[in-house]
């Protein structure tokens, strides 16, 4: 059993990072992305080192405005400053966003059809510190706000062409940050990230899991342990929640004998319930498993201990690939 008070990844990391990875990829990307177009600004509410927004801050002090323990004061600044035609990134923990700001991400940006990118860190279990840091539910919330993108990258490389896609696209986006040391799943010389397109990464015929966020990594590592066992298992990556890629979901979850959603937050309303309203809607009669977290509020812990405890660490998501046995069910 993981250590329960094991501070790996700290405020809102990624705990124990092994492979080959990159630091502050948003943040970074955003430098990036200002060098030519002066209209993107910055913002956070008293969050910007766990935002990962400091290379921003740091390059262009001018162009960075910090709201304060106030989220919703930097969310209705990011709505102003995107009706005097900036293009404003507004970055601080998923649960404050999805809670405490809300109603002005709806009104303000998203009824606007304002220019604001929403960056939401700490997703699902991420966080250590419990109920109150853990945003379990934002898929759910933003899924259902209309006129909003919502994507929850996987990696590094996903993460800086979500940020750049919506940099490039006018609207509201919602995006899941990832913070830190941030793994490399992806190879950036093949990579190509389209806003409501999922990617299909593993072939299979016998079972397909549909994934998204960092949870696609443990999907493709399943897909690859169920092959050595003599089950093919596709695995789709859907980065955009919003607009969904029906006709994705349509393709694989016809051509297998079951499916298994995987996603790091509520299982109920989040990227699961809508996979199964699409294969309701289009009469498919695919049996589906969909891996999350449960109603409750969840208790302070080590991302490695609460995933082992609620079942969403790897060897429970490998079992139900290979099993067809979700145990936390």
């Amino acid at each position: 059993m993981p250590e329960l008070l094991n501070r790996a990844g700290g405020m809102g990391e990624i705990a124990e990072v092994k492979g080959p990875y990159e630091s502050a990829p948003f943040g970074n990307e955003l430098v990036r992305l200002a060098e030519t177009d002066s209209s993107i600004v910055g913002l956070s509410a008293d969050m910007s080192k766990y935002s990962d927004i400091v290379p921003f801050m740091n390059a262009y002090p001018e162009r960075y405005f910090n709201a304060g323990v106030a989220e919703q004061s930097a969310v209705m600044m990011a709505a102003g400053l995107a009706k005097v035609g900036k293009t404003a990134f507004c970055a601080t923990y998923a649960a404050f966003l999805s809670r405490r700001a809300l109603d002005f991400i709806a009104i303000a940006c998203a009824h606007s059809k304002a220019n604001v990118k929403i960056v939401a860190g700490s997703p699902g279990l991420v966080n250590p510190y419990g109920a109150t840091h853990q945003s379990l539910e934002d898929l759910v919330v933003m899924r259902s706000v209309p006129d909003l993108t919502v994507i929850d990258p996987c990696d590094a490389v996903e993460l800086r062409h979500a940020v750049r896609a919506a940099a490039a696209t006018p609207g509201t986006f919602y995006i899941r940050n990832l913070r830190g040391k941030v793994p490399v799943v992806f190879d950036e010389t093949d990579f190509e990230f389209v806003v409501g397109k999922a990617r299909l990464v593993r072939e299979g015929t016998d079972v397909a899991v549909i994934s998204t966020g960092f949870m696609t990594e443990r999907a493709m590592k399943a897909s690859d342990t169920a092959r050595d066992l003599g089950i093919s298992a596709a695995v789709l990556h859907v980065p955009t929640i919003k607009p969904l890629d029906e006709e994705a979901i349509v393709d694989v979850a016809s051509s297998v004998g079951r499916v298994i959603v995987v996603e790091n937050g509520l299982r109920s309303g989040g990227l699961g319930t809508a996979v199964v309203e699409v294969v309701h809607d289009r009469g498919l009669s695919v049996p589906v498993t969909r891996i999350g977290l449960h109603d409750r509020f969840h208790p302070c812990g080590s991302q490695a201990y609460n995933e082992k405890v609620f079942g969403l660490d790897q060897d429970a998501i490998t079992d139900a690939v290979v099993t067809g046995n979700w145990a936390f069910s």
